[in-house]
């Protein structure tokens, strides 16, 4: 199996190439600039200068891509359509680093977490705009995606546990009451999902037991 982890040089980027690497995977690094990741193979390129070719090779594309600043957070839905074009049709499975903004709250399926009277506003703009971005995807019959989203509280100092529950399209919490998850540990369940997982064009989620 053939992997590529796009903007591999982002924090959850690297924690991903490293889980992949540790298990023994083929993993190829996609960085705009020099290869900050632990990978020895890399593709050097702008991930809106990606070809269909670039990618034919890989089994699995994890797409880590993230944008914080206002100009740039449409860059959520842009590149994503860009990655899911270059994989239309393809056998390739292409793993999306999501959101836990856009997950529900309520079994109707009606509030998001985006929505909660609680939600820090300084969040907001960007569950917005990777809410978008999967509403996008949903469209996209073509591709065969995966959105994993984080638990509510996505800590990229946290420590690896190596277990971890898996939920679906509402917002799950742990044993504990609480949704929280690390980086490494989200790490851990992409990676799985890309070698066992079989949720064709569904969004799943992820939290720390």
């Amino acid at each position: 199996m053939k992997i590529a982890v796009i903007c591999a040089n982002g924090k959850e980027g690297r924690q991903i190439v490293k889980e992949g690497l540790e298990r023994g995977l083929n993993i190829t690094a996609v960085v705009r600039g020099e290869n900050r990741s632990v990978a020895t193979q890399a593709i050097q390129k702008d991930l809106f200068d990606l070809t269909a070719s670039d990618l034919k090779e890989f089994d699995v594309v994890i797409d880590a891509f993230g944008a914080w600043t206002p100009k740039t957070l449409p860059l959520h839905s842009t590149s994503l359509k860009h990655l899911c074009d270059l994989v239309s049709g393809k056998n390739t499975r292409l793993l999306v680093v999501g959101g836990a903004g856009s997950l529900y709250i309520n079994s109707e399926h009606t509030a998001q977490v985006m929505d909660a009277p609680d939600f820090p506003d300084v969040f907001k703009p960007v569950a917005i705009n990777m809410g978008k971005a999967l509403t996008y995807l949903r469209t996209r019959t073509d591709v065969r995606w995966t959105y994993i989203s984080p638990a509510g509280n996505f800590q990229a100092d946290g420590v690896k546990t190596g277990k971890y529950m898996w939920g679906g399209e509402e917002l799950l919490l742990n044993s504990n009451g609480e949704s929280v998850i690390s980086y490494a540990d989200y790490a851990s369940a992409m990676i799985d999902e890309a070698v066992n997982g079989n949720h064709i064009r569904q969004r799943i989620s992820v939290v720390s037991e």
